[in-house]
């Protein structure tokens, strides 16, 4: 039936649950299988239901299980709960002190409102291509714990995203936690993004974390790209390039244009190729030039 003009888009019926435990999430994704959606922060999912990009007729509201949402190292890693508030990245001294990178995407995301609702795991698990937290956590080596019938498994970041809010995770399973590598001496990392206005998603979003070794070279190098595919990117090549050299500007040029090169991105109302391609660009030698910067400190 075709709506009348000025009348209020509302999402369809739906069932609404709350399980108390991980377990219980799974056991309602078993019974209720494609029907069912997971609800985290809602901030992703909630807006394409209001437009009824998704109908679901079941929510598993997992926002209210404990030992969920948490931030703490133990041992070499960075352990991060899956329902912890963008807000809390944002604002936590452990992350804004180690993890630069991390505090400053938190502090791009959306506006107050969503930062304060919107969870990490949430946002990772919807897979839009102009993810905040999709690139950022692809410019560490991070590790995804997944929850399922079966029990528990660890999965690359560089093997989650699959297509357009497609993932690696099966119908029946939760991501419960990220971990990172906890950041070595001489390790720096920026977060830059590129948007219309407050609150809009990325027009070009650049995430990079490098690592001097004790002569000021690059040990280690990590970029990724949103907005810049069908998922979020690594620019791998640039990464290379980086690699064993001394962070001249020239070099960390160099680095930038190879991620232009190898990005993919597509004309849409926030601007055609040529342009983000030139941004991305720009940005990622921003972002490389600020990390630099903050590894020497």
């Amino acid at each position: 039936m075709r709506r009348r003009e000025g009348e209020t888009v509302r999402p369809r019926s739906f069932e609404y649950l709350r399980p108390s435990s991980v377990k219980e999430a799974i056991g309602f994704l078993k019974d209720y299988g494609e029907e069912a959606r997971v609800l985290a922060g809602g901030q992703s999912l909630i807006p394409i239901m209001k437009l009824r990009l998704a109908s679901p007729h079941v929510l598993i509201d997992i926002g209210r299980i404990p030992g969920l949402s948490f931030i703490r190292e133990e041992g070499d890693v960075l352990r991060i709960g899956a329902m912890t508030r963008h807000r809390d990245l944002e604002q936590t001294s452990l992350v804004r002190n180690r993890y630069t990178l991390l505090a400053d995407a938190a502090h791009s995301l959306g506006d107050p409102q969503v930062r304060n609702l919107g969870t990490i795991g949430g946002s990772v698990a919807h897979a839009d291509p102009a993810s905040d937290w999709g690139a950022a956590l692809l410019a560490f080596d991070t590790k995804l714990v997944i929850m399922g019938p079966k029990g528990s498994r660890t999965l690359s970041i560089d093997d989650f995203f699959r297509e357009p809010f497609v993932t690696a995770l099966e119908p029946t399973e939760v991501l419960t936690e990220i971990r990172i590598p906890k950041t070595a001496a001489g390790s720096g990392g920026a977060y830059l993004k590129l948007k219309r206005k407050t609150g809009d998603f990325a027009t070009v979003a650049v995430a990079a974390q490098v690592e001097l070794d004790g002569r000021g070279a690059i040990a280690k190098a990590r970029i990724g790209l949103a907005a810049m595919g069908p998922t979020p990117l690594r620019a791998r090549r640039a990464e290379e390039h980086l690699i064993g050299r001394m962070p001249s500007l020239a070099t960390l040029a160099e680095g930038a244009k190879l991620a232009a090169e190898g990005a993919r991105p597509t004309r849409d109302l926030r601007g055609g190729v040529e342009h983000k391609r030139a941004m991305v660009e720009v940005y990622t030698r921003r972002a490389l030039e600020k990390a630099v910067e903050r590894a020497r400190r």
